[in-house]
């Protein structure tokens, strides 16, 4: 009789492999259903109490329409029929973007006659409607339209009341799609599939082999989405946002474009004229400055004037106590007495004629007579000047030489001055001079200039005026070979200050048929010159150019405009700011 001997435990080392290689499955198939981001964080697909699922975000739908006077953009949320909806409209200027205030205008819908619309202006350019429908389809509406740019018909299409059938399609598949995406359900199903597949496995010879292949397929759902971890999977990771790529094309909304007062303008060939930049220095004109000195060494005993104030020609500004030593006091004594004796002796030649007029010649009479008038004359003149003050002292009033206001002086009653110190100044910015340097090249084109403008920019104000003339040529050459040209500047509000920079420019004679567009369109981006082109009411366009010759109010396109082209004019730079933002 044979023995058999039997091995304690036959399938204790089938049992732990495979109770191993289930487990495996199982958490394979739970990690195949979530979402690794890239910050090493897991979420899955189901909503769990914190946020609500994407599907039940609101999306606002719109209507656009457009004619030769009016833009119409209109914005509403979910309408159901015989309930109030409330619509929004946007109306504004096909060509200029302006917003359409204080307009006339009544709403009707298409196979919808018992259909209400209540419209009330909200804010410039949009206004509010109160709607009702009676059914649930897509409509036409019809829009008449009474504002500034007179009356019109537009048809609003496609205004859906009710449920949109592409929504319910969507929410019905991602229903029926989401019975496999459950984790549990997954690993319940990988641990019978395992059980099933390591049977057959284990009457296998090679079966390490075949285990190590098992074991990495096990492994493959854990790998499946590392590869599109920096990719946008629908959901929000904690406010970063997803990488797009960057078009030409952008959408604003035109609430948006309202806030911002965003223009534009059509692109047409028209009149350009070039002009010629020169760089000068704003200086007084003739009579636009004049100082007040003291004649002579003294004491300011009155001040009638103070700083910043407009005063006349010859208004007194100041009164100087002049003092004078012995010598020059004798001096003016003996000076005086000269005088008096001088009139005396004329006086009584004078009077000693006439009693003799008949017998006396006539020319002796005239002769005394002139004699004593200027005796007079002189006395008076001396009397005026050195007019007796307390002992040894006389005042000076010391008046405005122009018309003009008084500026920042340091002097004080009681202070004593010298001789030849400058007081005060007085300036008259009414009219002034601009010096400007212009090289040999540029010269002709100054002596041939249709018209000539002068502009400064101070900070954030800027200045400029046409009212200026060509006032001398060139008649001195500086150390750099340029040459100075003087400009007299009509200046009645005083907008330019002496001391400043500015530009001047000059007008060139021939006009040009060019496409030309406001600076104020330009922008750039990465170095390149832009301007930004509407394409639709609420979609807008970068297009980039080739600039040429700035006159300072506008510059010509070589390329990349074509005529007929809505270019935006201002508020350029808030949609260069939406447009890198996107």
């Amino acid at each position: 009789m044979k023995n058999i001997q039997i091995s304690p435990q036959p399938h204790k080392g089938f049992l732990k492999k495979l109770l191993l290689l289930c487990s495996l499955w199982g958490i394979g198939s739970f990690a195949f259903a979530q979402h690794v981001h890239a910050d090493g964080t897991v979420h899955d697909d189901h909503d769990h109490g914190g946020h609500e699922p994407a599907a039940e975000q609101i999306k606002m739908k719109k209507s656009e329409a457009a004619s030769e006077r009016y833009e119409l953009v209109l914005k509403y949320e979910h309408l159901h029929a015989n309930e109030d909806g409330k619509l929004t409209l946007y109306v504004a200027d096909p060509l200029t973007n302006r917003p359409i205030s204080n307009a006339k205008i009544a709403i009707a819908a298409s196979l919808d006659s018992k259909a209400t619309f209540e419209v009330k202006p909200k804010e410039a350019g949009i206004y509010e409607i109160t709607s009702k429908f009676s059914r649930e389809r897509r409509f036409t509406l019809t829009v008449k339209i009474d504002g500034i740019n007179g009356p019109d018909l537009i048809l609003l299409k496609d205004v859906l009341v009710g449920h949109d059938e592409s929504e319910h399609s969507h929410e019905h598949e991602s229903a029926a799609m989401s019975w496999y995406q459950n984790p549990y359900i997954l690993g319940i199903a990988g641990v019978l599939v395992g059980m099933v597949l390591m049977f057959f496995l284990m009457r296998i010879r090679n079966k390490k082999l075949l285990m190590i292949l098992w074991v990495s397929g096990l492994l493959l759902p854990t790998a499946r989405y590392q590869p599109s971890q920096a990719q946008d999977d629908g959901h929000d990771h904690g406010g970063k946002k997803a990488t797009t790529v960057m078009t030409d094309e952008f959408e604003v909304p035109k609430e948006t474009q309202f806030l911002f007062e965003v223009l534009t303008a059509q692109v047409e060939t028209g009149d350009f004229r070039e002009t010629t930049q020169l760089y000068g220095t704003v200086i007084p004109a003739s009579t636009g400055m004049a100082v007040v000195q003291t004649p002579q060494v003294g004491r300011i005993v009155s001040l009638n004037a103070r700083v910043g104030q407009r005063v006349s020609k010859g208004q007194t500004l100041a009164v100087l106590e002049q003092n004078i030593d012995a010598s020059t006091q004798v001096s003016l004594q003996a000076e005086r007495n000269n005088l008096e004796a001088e009139l005396s002796v004329a006086q009584k030649e004078y009077e000693r004629l006439k009693k003799i007029e008949d017998i006396a010649a006539k020319r002796e009479v005239a002769e005394a007579e002139a004699r004593l008038k200027k005796a007079q004359e002189n006395l008076k003149v001396f009397n005026n000047i050195a007019q007796s003050g307390k002992g040894s002292s006389r005042l000076i009033a010391l008046t405005a030489p122009i018309t003009g206001v008084v500026a920042p002086f340091v002097v004080a009653i009681g202070s004593t001055v010298g001789l030849g110190e400058t007081l005060f100044t007085v300036t008259n910015l009414s009219k002034v001079y601009v010096e400007a340097q212009v090289f040999e090249q540029d010269a002709e084109k100054v002596r041939a200039g249709a018209g000539f403008e002068v502009v400064c920019q101070r900070d954030f104000e800027k200045h400029q005026t046409s009212r200026v003339r060509l006032l001398s040529s060139a008649q001195m050459v500086n150390a750099n070979q340029s040459q100075k040209v003087l400009f007299e500047v009509e200046n009645p509000d005083g907008d330019f200050k002496i001391g400043e920079y500015v530009t001047v420019r000059v007008q060139g004679g021939k006009e040009s048929k060019t496409l030309a567009l406001p600076n104020a369109a330009l922008n750039q981006i990465n170095g390149k010159p832009c301007v930004f082109i509407k394409e639709a009411p609420e979609q807008f366009r970068v297009a980039y150019v080739a600039t040429g010759h700035n006159n300072g109010t506008a510059t010509t396109i070589l390329h990349g405009l074509e005529s007929g082209e809505k270019v935006v004019v201002s508020s350029a730079y808030q949609l260069k700011m939406i447009f890198l933002n996107q």
